[in-house]
């Protein structure tokens, strides 16, 4: 029965993606979902999204499970459209049959339970929105949940932890004057000066031994006249580290860098706009007791070390933002192919029901 109405709900929320910040209807589908089924969901009150307690908040420990709800926008056959190729739809199925499989467990009246479902994932900002809710401040565990490409994790195995880098952006314009293409010495080439940039950032160098890297991913220049040499340009850059210290200096120099093109070219670097999420930093309790769920629910020889990837999730925003919260993020194997984010991305969906026995189990063994 549980996994039916699992079955139901994915299906549901996977042919109707919402993408960051307009998770309207699917928040009212779980809200009206979960209120059927006797619990008492509140939406966040600033953003989209929305949370269920259950049990005993004034007994033993409090401990929250994260879905994350919006969808990725992508093109898919040639049609621009709002797409769960991230798994966020099996996220949430999962999640939801937790609830209704612990809903008469006798543990809820030793702890208390919060299932937060929450928006913006994918722009990396909606763990921070989560938090400025105050919904967090009260947990001692934290536990969220992703699918993991075949790869790394195969149908009937999982991994007690997901040890994701940073990961980072920084959007800005080069700014300058146009010329007539047969007076090129009265501008700079915005094309040139941005191919200076991508050579510049080839030659950034930091700590080898801890995994990085940065790339120019967006340059716009030029128009439809062909006699024009553009002054002016729009960029961005995309920077990953496997640690929060190194993308801290991964980000310093590449501000150098476009300090250096500013000033040696004599144009104006404008506009920069730096976003990013932070890289894991897991509690080792949180991860023993989703090792332990894992080897009750799977065997242990299905319970694989913590996968370290250099995929990003804004989940890890709140152990970081939180220090003292036990926080970690189960791997689920499900033969996820070709890979996250593909717009045809598929998986075995008998894996959910790994994936809500696990959850069930890691609420249960937390103390």
């Amino acid at each position: 029965m549980i996994e039916e109405k699992m079955m139901k709900a994915f299906w549901h929320l996977h042919e109707h993606p919402e993408i960051s910040y307009e998770e309207t209807e699917t928040t009212e589908y779980i809200y009206n979902l979960l209120e059927a089924e006797g619990f008492t969901p509140v939406r966040f009150k600033n953003t989209t999204g929305l949370y269920c307690d259950m049990g005993n908040f004034d007994k033993g420990p409090v401990i929250g499970v994260r879905a994350d709800i919006d969808a990725l926008y992508q093109e898919v056959d040639g049609v621009k459209q709002a797409n769960h190729s991230c798994g966020h739809d099996a996220h949430m199925a999962m999640v939801i049959a937790t609830m209704l499989k612990i809903k008469d467990d006798p543990v809820l009246d030793s702890k208390g339970v919060r299932f937060i479902f929450q928006p913006a994932e994918e722009v990396g900002t909606g763990a921070l929105a989560v938090v400025d809710e105050g919904v967090v401040d009260d947990l001692d565990y934290f536990f969220g949940i992703h699918l993991r490409p075949v790869e790394e994790a195969r149908n009937g195995y999982a991994a007690c932890s997901i040890e994701h880098g940073a990961a980072s952006s920084i959007e800005f314009r080069i700014t300058g004057d146009d010329a007539h293409g047969a007076r090129p010495h009265l501008n700079h080439n915005a094309i040139e000066i941005g191919a200076d940039i991508v050579n510049m950032l080839s030659k950034i160098h930091i700590n080898p031994v801890i995994p990085s890297s940065v790339k120019m991913t967006k340059f716009l220049a030029g128009g439809k006249s062909l006699n024009i040499i553009p002054g002016n340009a729009e960029c961005g850059i995309d920077m990953r580290a496997q640690t929060n210290g190194q993308m801290t200096k991964l980000k310093e120099r590449v501000y150098d860098v476009l300090k250096t093109i500013e000033d040696f070219y004599s144009v104006k670097i404008e506009d920069v706009d730096y976003s990013g999420i932070v890289a894991s930093e897991s509690h080792q309790d949180a991860i023993d007791v989703l090792r332990r769920s894992i080897v009750e629910t799977l065997g242990e020889e299905k319970c694989l070390e913590p996968i370290i990837t250099s995929g990003g999730d804004d989940f890890h925003y709140y152990t970081v933002k939180l220090p003292e919260l036990k926080g970690a993020m189960l791997g689920l194997g499900c033969d996820l192919k070709p890979g996250l984010h593909h717009p045809h991305m598929t998986f075995e969906h008998s894996a959910l029901k790994n994936g809500m026995e696990i959850l069930h189990k890691a609420i249960i063994n937390a103390e």
